[in-house]
């Protein structure tokens, strides 16, 4: 059974390069929605993804403040989905997105109360 949580780690390791130039993972999010329109929805993990999406740019606009270990777990599983150096090959039907959806639901895991927190703000601004 593949170390999620190390693959995880790692991720959100390279994820500081991106926190550091938003240009960069402006960019990242673009690609993570286009991978994402290939993508099933499957379970609670992949329809957290345009919320996760959503607190990262409003953290690139200064509007949400995220602490830099929840961004760069957030950011970490993004860059995972779009780099596409799967466990799994992508283009194997249905397993091809299970480690993807894997390391999304860690994330989720590890981030849900703050997601959480992000949603009843921004439902309160509406």
């Amino acid at each position: 059974m593949p170390d999620f949580a190390a693959i995880l780690n790692k991720a959100t390791a390279e994820a500081q390069d991106f926190i550091n130039n938003p240009s960069r993972l402006d960019q990242l999010l673009i690609n993570l929605e286009a991978t994402l329109k290939r993508v099933p929805v499957i379970g609670e993990s992949v329809s957290e993804l345009p919320t996760m999406i959503a607190m990262v740019k409003s953290w690139i606009k200064k509007e949400y403040a995220v602490s830099g270990k929840v961004l760069a777990t957030i950011i970490g599983a993004f860059i995972y989905v779009v780099k596409g150096n799967d466990l799994i090959n992508d283009h194997i039907p249905v397993l091809g997105r299970a480690d993807d959806i894997a390391v999304v639901a860690l994330a989720l895991k590890f981030v849900k109360p703050e997601v959480e927190a992000y949603k009843a703000w921004r439902d309160g601004k509406r």
